[in-house]
């Protein structure tokens, strides 16, 4: 009788090895080492935020700026960084709304009632850790301290958060459409022309999914306040800038180019984008790349426009469009290379007429 099963006929390990093929077995093993760089990442930069150098700006009598900023400089742990004195209350207050530094200390040199200029729109996490750490240093020294929020973030933006969690939404969208983009046509675009229309396509996608994202934290939901348009233009190019990044290393890598983006952007993108624990709370390595990568410099941009009226827009705006522009030209070289070798291995020779008599010969460029 004839054998019914594959068990039968070779076994466990011939059905196994028919039902999950080596390049599956090492898909499976990718997924088990970004699932634990996804814990090890956010578990390690949230679990433990201690303040790190808060920039902070000083405002005192010059009788006693000295002292005071060799005193905030030196408190164990280094939590503040004294980046600016002043005699004015104003140049403290401007530098907040600046987004220049995370507080200012308004030091009253006839009284010991202080204040304190923090705000919350920029991430509630550091001015929360600010007022209390300063709240100590002010009952140390027997005088009192009122703490006053100049950029306090809108009534439907619980804990300042709707910023990261759009930036975050946007992120996916970027890289689902350029994922889906691979599943559909192949992970290498084979021409340019095809690399254009896909980068085309990314480009309508992210004006969509920008100006989508505007209007639901926006007047949907009430959540952020601040420019619709900017807003919008600002998550287009983060949507466009993900999406490239991700184009490029599936042209680069095949499938596995949508893995290293997945492990680049969301793996270590998010945790150091300031959203949930501000930058300065973060350890030294997530504190360091944060304002490098397309969720931190996301992040600082919606929260600029929604609430320092567009200060401090330069920075981000410059590291999302690097990111944008990289993805385009690699996508493109990768396209455009593939592409040579792919004829070259194709079509090897051409035919040709000598003196009557035919032949082969290399084709060349």
């Amino acid at each position: 009788m004839e054998p019914i099963s594959g068990y039968a006929r070779g076994g466990v390990w011939t059905s196994l090895r028919g039902a999950v093929t080596p390049r599956a077995a090492l898909l499976v093993l990718g997924a088990l080492l970004v699932q634990w760089a996804f814990i090890t990442s956010y578990v390690g930069a949230l679990h433990r935020p201690e303040p790190h150098r808060i920039p902070i700006a000083l405002v005192a009598p010059q009788e006693m700026a000295g002292q005071l900023v060799s005193q905030l400089d030196g408190l164990p742990g280094d939590p503040l960084h004294v980046k600016h004195t002043s005699t004015e209350e104003a140049d403290g207050l401007r530098m907040v709304r600046h987004r220049d530094v995370d507080g200012a200390l308004i030091v009253d040199g006839s009284g010991t009632q202080d204040t304190l200029l923090v705000a919350t729109g920029g991430g509630t996490s550091t001015a929360e850790v600010l007022a209390q750490l300063m709240l100590s240093v002010e009952a140390a020294q027997n005088r009192t301290l009122e703490v006053r929020d100049v950029a306090p973030t809108a009534a439907g933006d619980a804990r300042g958060l709707s910023s990261f969690f759009l930036v975050i939404g946007w992120v996916v969208g970027g890289y689902l459409c350029a994922a889906v983009l691979a599943i559909s046509a192949g992970s290498r675009a084979s021409t340019v022309s095809r690399a254009l229309f896909r980068l085309g396509a990314l480009l309508i996608f992210s004006l969509l999914s920008g100006l989508g994202g505007a209007v639901i934290v926006g007047p949907v939901l009430d959540a952020l306040p601040g420019r619709l348009v900017a807003l919008a233009l600002v998550g287009a190019l983060v949507v466009f800038a993900t999406g490239a990044v991700t184009l490029a290393l599936q042209a680069l890598l095949g499938a596995a180019g949508i893995g290293l983006t997945l492990l680049i952007v969301v793996v270590l993108g998010n945790p150091s984008a300031g959203g949930a624990i501000g930058t300065s709370l973060l350890p030294t390595f997530w504190r360091g790349i944060g304002s490098a990568m397309i969720p931190g410099a996301g992040t600082w941009a919606t929260r600029s426009i929604a609430y320092f009226q567009g200060h401090a827009l330069t920075n981000p705006l410059v590291v999302l469009g690097i990111w944008a522009v990289a993805g385009v030209v690699v996508t493109l070289l990768a396209s455009l290379l593939g592409g040579r070798r792919r004829w070259n291995e194709e079509m090897p020779y051409r035919t040709v007429s000598d003196g009557g008599f035919l032949g082969i010969r290399p084709w060349t460029r």
